[in-house]
């Protein structure tokens, strides 16, 4: 059968972007497809529920090409270039292996010491500025990543703040001709920065990414193209993730008291808060587009081919008492493996073991920098980013 209901978001407004969670289990309840109008004003096939969002996210039948979208849909690419993100098998494939060797979870390890360095940094500043309070967004949460994707990259003297905001235009408002400025002016930006790291390399990534040719001996490079979508893949998505995954980290144990002073009590269990933190409140409401190549039944819904875009709800996947137990309840202690935070399938992220590493260092050494730490706000009053993409809050203020 098909479903041509349609279920407005845009309508929810603040509150479904506070917490679309009540919202996403409504829906499961009827089935795992629906017919739906973003907060954007794009229509869309969202696919709620574990089972279906799991399998969705690694079904190769749904493209992530933009040339595949349907050109009814009205919508425009954000990101320049060609990148993993926006590209299938064997496109994909090709792309991944080349950036692989260079993005190991043996380099992200060594990594750790410097972001502790840099984690000590960021709270001396914090504890050494005027009163007991600050925004954790801005006095950690966001400068951490930054500053690691930025010496991962070799990119020191970016404008981080003009960076920022094109980033979180471009990833989270509802204005596309916002967006299109946005993407138009770090475009721009990142085409310096390539240009400068070709003509002077460095031991960095970006310079390795420029000047790497794979093992078979073929000689093959990243493109012009594709070193500008690579470019924005690393720096967007290596800091919009981390830095939300930082700030909901936090934000879940000051609103959970029992399970921050369980943490408190044996930081042994820091990688398992991390982990339910990843589960419980993931920074990816939804990944990043897909298109239909061919009908796809789902669940005994047809969702038609030709281009539709189609949205899995990775924050209800996550909370679907079909897979975990107590869905809605934070709990630390609780095996939280299994989850699809960071995807499934070929385009699961690449820099999943850095953000680990990046969240386990920062609120480790928040919590024993600042055993008093509590929230300076009303929960229910904290502005949320909105669009269905990236989810964290804008502010996060806190007190010791």
């Amino acid at each position: 059968m098909t479903t041509e209901s349609l279920v407005d978001l845009a309508a929810l407004g603040e509150d479904f972007t506070r917490d679309p969670y009540p919202v996403y289990a409504e829906l499961r309840a009827l089935g795992p497809v629906h017919r739906v109008l973003m907060p954007e004003g794009t229509p869309a096939w969202l696919v709620v529920g574990y089972e279906a969002g799991r399998e969705l996210l690694a079904d190769q039948r749904l493209s992530k090409e933009w040339s595949r979208a349907s050109p009814a849909l009205g919508v425009s690419k954000v990101s320049a270039g060609t990148s993993m993100l926006s590209s299938d098998a064997p496109v994909h494939t090709r792309l991944r292996k080349l950036v692989t060797r260079e993005f190991t979870p043996r380099r992200m390890d060594q990594l750790a010491p410097r972001i502790q360095v840099l984690t000590d940094e960021l709270l001396d500043t914090m504890l050494a500025g005027p009163g007991r309070g600050t925004d954790l967004v801005e006095a950690l949460a966001f400068p951490l990543p930054m500053s690691v994707i930025c010496e991962l990259l070799g990119v020191p003297f970016l404008d981080r703040q003009a960076f920022r905001q094109w980033s979180n235009i471009a990833v989270s408002s509802l204005d596309a001709q916002e967006r299109v400025s946005a993407t138009t002016s770090m475009t721009a930006f990142l085409a310096g920065l390539i240009e400068q790291k070709r003509s002077e390399p460095g031991d960095d990534l970006m310079s390795a990414l420029i000047h790497t040719a794979d093992d078979d001996g073929d000689g093959d490079r990243l493109s012009g193209d594709e070193l500008m979508g690579m470019a924005w893949l690393l720096l967007v998505a290596g800091h919009e993730t981390t830095v939300n995954l930082i700030s909901n980290g936090v934000l879940a144990l000051l609103n959970h008291p029992g399970q921050l002073a369980a943490l408190r009590a044996d930081f042994g269990l820091i990688d398992n808060a991390v982990e339910e933190t990843l589960r419980y409140e993931g920074p990816v409401e939804t990944p990043t587009y897909r298109f239909t190549t061919e009908p796809l039944d789902v669940g005994g819904t047809v969702i038609p081919g030709g281009g539709e875009l189609v949205l899995v709800a990775m924050a209800d996947a996550n909370r679907d008492p079909a897979r975990y137990a107590d869905p809605d309840r934070f709990d630390i202690t609780r095996d939280a493996r299994g989850h699809v935070a960071f995807g499934h399938g070929i385009h699961y992220c690449l820099g999943a073991p850095l953000a680990r590493i990046e969240a386990r260092i920062a609120i480790r050494s928040l919590l024993e920098r600042c055993p008093d730490l509590r929230l300076d706000a009303d929960p229910s009053k904290l502005r949320w980013r909105t669009g269905m993409l990236i989810r964290g809050p804008l502010s996060l203020p806190v007190t010791w």
